[in-house]
C-alpha cells in the first residue's frame, strides 16, 4: 500500500462531531506544498506549512483551544482556531485557506488531520469543540 496522506492514498477523515467525512492529501500546486481536503464535491486547499504552524502556536498557548469554523464570507469567533487561520498576526499573515471563496473551515477541517498525525488532541462532542497540542 502506499504512504497515507497521497492522492492515491488519501487520509479518511471526520469533523470533530463525526457528522461528516472528507479526504485529505498533500501535493506540490504551483511550488507549493498544499494540502487537499475534499469534501463531497468541493475541493478546499491549504498551505501545508498550517500543520507545522498551528501546532506551534496551540504549543505555546498551553491549553485547550476552540475550533470555532466559518466560512470564508462570515467572521471568525476571536480566540479561535479558526480566527488564527486567517488572522495577520499568523505566520503566513493571513489566509491558511488557499482557494477563494473557499478559504474558511479552516478550524473544522485541519484538526482532524493534526489529530490522525499524533500532533494534537480533539474534542468530538456535538457542537463547541476544542483542540490542544501534544
Amino acid at each position: 500500500m502506499s504512504e497515507k496522506g497521497t492522492k492515491s492514498n488519501p487520509w479518511k477523515l471526520k469533523t470533530p462531531p463525526g457528522t461528516s467525512e472528507y479526504e485529505m492529501y498533500k501535493e506540490v500546486k504551483d511550488g507549493k506544498e498544499v494540502i487537499v481536503c475534499t469534501v463531497g464535491k468541493t475541493v478546499l486547499l491549504y498551505d501545508a506549512k498550517c500543520l507545522n504552524d498551528l501546532h506551534s502556536m496551540l504549543r505555546n498557548h498551553g491549553d485547550w483551544m476552540d475550533l470555532g469554523g466559518a466560512d470564508e464570507q462570515k467572521p471568525a469567533k476571536e480566540g479561535t482556531v479558526e480566527a488564527w487561520g486567517r488572522s495577520d498576526e499568523n505566520p503566513v499573515g493571513g489566509w491558511y485557506g488557499l482557494k477563494k471563496g473557499l478559504r474558511g473551515r479552516f478550524g473544522v477541517y485541519i484538526p482532524p488531520l493534526m489529530e490522525e498525525l499524533g500532533l494534537a488532541e480533539l474534542e468530538h462532542n456535538p457542537k463547541n469543540n476544542r483542540m490542544k497540542a501534544i
